[in-house]
């Protein structure tokens, strides 16, 4: 099993709400998804989780590609712009900083017209497990 098919199947959450990892290489990881009623909050636009779980799910990735199950920490994350019904929206995740123990990324989410939806930084740890997978894609 690769590590795109893993965190597709194995992350529930960001499977129910419809994100899909589509490329993963070497320090970097691109997850998308198609907004879709179910994903509107009472403003009438994308509820700000389901962004987040994008992003995420491209920063797990990223972050678990060294074969060392890698769990995040700390995130920062500053909507900038909403993503509405029938977008299509892609986070791409780059690692910044590959420490052995502690690596940094920055998360960058946009619509279809290329529009950037939100920022966001993420810090992981890595533990000791290995993070079992054959490889990236």
């Amino acid at each position: 099993m690769t590590l795109r098919e893993r965190l597709n199947n194995d992350d529930r959450f960001a499977k129910f709400v419809g994100a899909q990892l589509t490329e993963i290489s070497d320090g970097y990881a691109k997850a998308e998804l198609r907004v879709e009623e179910r994903h509107l909050n009472g403003g009438g636009v994308c509820q700000g989780g389901v962004i987040f779980t994008l992003a995420d799910l491209a920063f797990a990735a990223v972050a678990n590609s060294h074969g060392v199950l890698t769990l995040g920490i700390s995130n920062n994350i500053t909507f900038l712009k909403s993503a509405q019904e029938g977008d299509k929206i892609t986070a791409v995740c780059q690692a910044t900083y590959d420490h052995k123990k502690l690596p940094y990324c920055d998360i960058r989410v946009t619509n279809q017209d290329g529009e950037l939806i939100c920022a966001m930084t993420g810090l992981a740890y890595r533990t000791k497990r290995e993070m079992e997978y054959d490889r990236l894609m």
